[in-house]
């Protein structure tokens, strides 16, 4: 039996904001984003990381979901489409999630479902976003 490994990757970021400008953010790996405040920059904002989050991590997830179904042979692509429903009030969050995959390959709609399915149980954004993750906040 052949034993699949995984390399750890350093994640995580840091944020830097001065006194003008926009948020940077930085990760250990040496990804560097600057972040946009005003509705009509072009870029990425806080909720657009968020929901890009979700959408990468489905789409790999999808991938995964076919090469553990053995049907990676017949996959072309995925892609999701993520956005949110923010809150109104205080606190101020995203209410609900709408998720949509568009599978290419060589499937029926039993066999998209599946994956669409599993893809959604091997995302740890999924995971982390349905469940109640302890935050940790210290002050220097």
């Amino acid at each position: 039996m052949v034993e699949a490994r995984v390399k750890k990757r350093a994640t995580g970021a840091t944020a830097i904001l001065g006194r003008n400008g926009h948020p940077t953010i930085e990760t250990p790996t040496g990804g560097s984003l600057a972040v946009v405040t005003a509705a009509s920059e072009p870029g990425f904002n806080p909720l657009d990381l968020l929901y890009s989050s979700l959408a990468a991590c489905l789409v790999l997830s999808a991938r995964i979901a076919a090469s553990q179904m053995g049907v990676l042979d017949r996959f072309h692509s995925v892609e999701a489409r993520v956005s949110g429903d923010k809150s109104e009030g205080e606190p101020a969050r995203i209410r609900r999630f709408e998720m949509q995959l568009t599978i290419s390959g060589d499937f029926d709609d039993g066999v998209r479902q599946e994956i669409a399915d599993r893809a959604e149980e091997i995302c740890t954004v999924s995971n982390t976003l349905r469940g109640n993750a302890d935050f940790n906040l210290t002050v220097k």
